[in-house]
């Protein structure tokens, strides 16, 4: 290639474009907002439940437009890493720890921030569930989940 004839464009370049969360991604994230609850899809022929839903089985090609359902947003920490500086290179303190939870009831998972949680506490197959943001302040996108905290317990009953 003869270097001579290289152009330069000086000034800026217009550019407009508008990116979708496509059918599925759209009824994902607007059934997270609107019910706290995650949206996927079914393959009753591979019995594999996806999430990120999707329209079409990625196996047997099955349309799956007409195969949703719901998860509770839980799961299990499936691999974890410790994050101690910003994006800018600045000391996170404390540092802050980013998961990928594997959603039970799925083939799926979902990756956020671990909250509530010591950093010797984490551990693979930690029980966690998600924190969504409140109701009203919910719009339909990723960070409607906070994060994920360690799931709690349930008290004991106490016997009469």
């Amino acid at each position: 290639m003869n270097l001579t004839h290289a152009r330069v464009w000086r000034g800026t370049m217009p550019v407009q474009y508008l990116y979708t969360a496509g059918v599925a991604g759209e009824r994902f994230f607007q059934t997270l907002r609107s019910r706290g609850v995650l949206a996927v899809t079914r393959c009753a022929e591979c019995q594999v439940t996806y999430l990120p839903p999707r329209l079409y089985c990625e196996r047997c090609f099955a349309d799956l437009s007409q195969a949703w359902a719901e998860v509770a947003p839980g799961g299990r920490v499936h691999t974890y890493t410790v994050v101690c500086e910003d994006q800018d290179g600045h000391p996170l303190d404390p540092p802050q720890v980013v998961a990928f939870v594997r959603i039970d009831g799925t083939d799926g998972g979902l990756i956020g921030r671990l909250l509530r949680v010591r950093l010797q506490d984490v551990r693979v197959e930690m029980p966690v569930d998600a924190v969504l943001a409140p109701p009203r302040r919910r719009r339909g996108r990723m960070d409607d989940i906070v994060g994920f905290a360690p799931r709690r317990a349930l008290p004991r009953r106490r016997t009469p």
